[in-house]
């Protein structure tokens, strides 16, 4: 059988669609290497200011000439800043609200995802609902609250952890919900029946089961919640008060406000230390992370 002809038209639609592919590849890789740039650059530039002992923000060289380690040792030697004190009260407060979120939070998604009682479609609304207002409209109803509760119970006032820590284990339990009872609707409720016909209970099936199943979405709410937690300035500016009880970004805020206003060396090396816990917890967790967000489907 004679072969097909390639007719002129044919071969004119072949380059026009190879033509047209390659423009749209070369549209990504454009589009790709501006987003790239874009997020590198103040990364870059930081890294620079933190080396640069002149303390300055304004240089135009990647490794600037008289770089150096002056910065990072003057941030832990300075009298009147404790920046690692700071940087331990972040830590832990970010790490016990979170451990206490993501236990609150596991469990009231498993009674919602598995449990049918009246109101549970309202409850679910109502929380989505919840989630939608910005945290920082109940600033000055948690000061007055925190001012107030602390005249009775001390641990609990201002210029505590333990205040800060309630608050924020309560605020992220909203959307948190949300995000893992979508996931455990999407494992498949006969698991927890023949878990429960060989005579499993419930709180087994919750404890050796479901949260195995789950550790994906456990640990994107994790993540997730320490950085929203570790990266917050506005609830530790506001209830905190003492120098001692401050958290890292506050602290950074000082550190530029202050005495350092001009030097900006200090500051941005603060800042670069301040980075390193969420960057390296990322890097650790990222697989979870992304099959925490990508697996399950939100569903009332």
């Amino acid at each position: 059988m004679a072969p097909t002809a390639v007719t002129p038209a044919r071969r004119s639609t072949s380059l026009s669609f190879h033509r047209r592919r390659l423009i749209s590849y070369a549209i990504r890789y454009v589009i790709a290497a501006i987003l790239v740039v874009f997020a590198f650059v103040p990364i870059v530039w930081v890294l620079s200011a933190s080396f640069n002992q002149s303390g300055s923000l304004v240089s135009i060289e990647i490794i600037p000439k008289n770089a150096g380690f002056q910065n990072y040792q003057s941030l832990f030697q300075h009298a009147y800043y404790p920046f690692t004190r700071w940087l331990l009260n972040s830590f832990k407060i970010a790490s016990i609200s979170t451990i206490l979120s993501v236990a609150s939070t596991a469990i009231a998604a498993y009674a919602l995802s598995r449990f049918r009682f009246y109101g549970r479609k309202q409850l679910m609304r109502a929380i989505l609902l919840v989630s939608i207002f910005p945290g920082t409209l109940s600033i000055v109803a948690l000061y007055s609250i925190t001012q107030q509760l602390g005249t009775h119970v001390g641990i609990l006032g201002l210029d505590s952890h333990a205040s800060l820590i309630l608050i924020y284990t309560s605020g992220a339990l909203s959307i948190n919900v949300f995000l893992m009872k979508g996931y455990l609707d999407s494992i498949p409720m006969e698991i927890d029946e023949s878990a429960l016909v060989d005579g499993g209970t419930h709180w087994e099936i919750f404890r050796l089961i479901t949260l195995p199943l789950a550790t994906p979405i456990l640990v994107t709410i994790g993540v997730l919640t320490f950085m929203a937690i570790y990266g917050d300035f506005i609830l530790p500016r506001v209830l905190m008060q003492s120098a001692d009880n401050l958290t890292i970004m506050v602290g950074l805020y000082l550190f530029q406000s202050a005495d350092y206003a001009q030097n900006w060396g200090i500051f941005t090396a603060g800042a670069v230390i301040a980075a390193l816990p969420v960057l390296v917890l990322y890097m650790l967790l990222q697989k979870y992370i992304i099959g925490g967000l990508t697996s399950g489907a939100v569903k009332l």
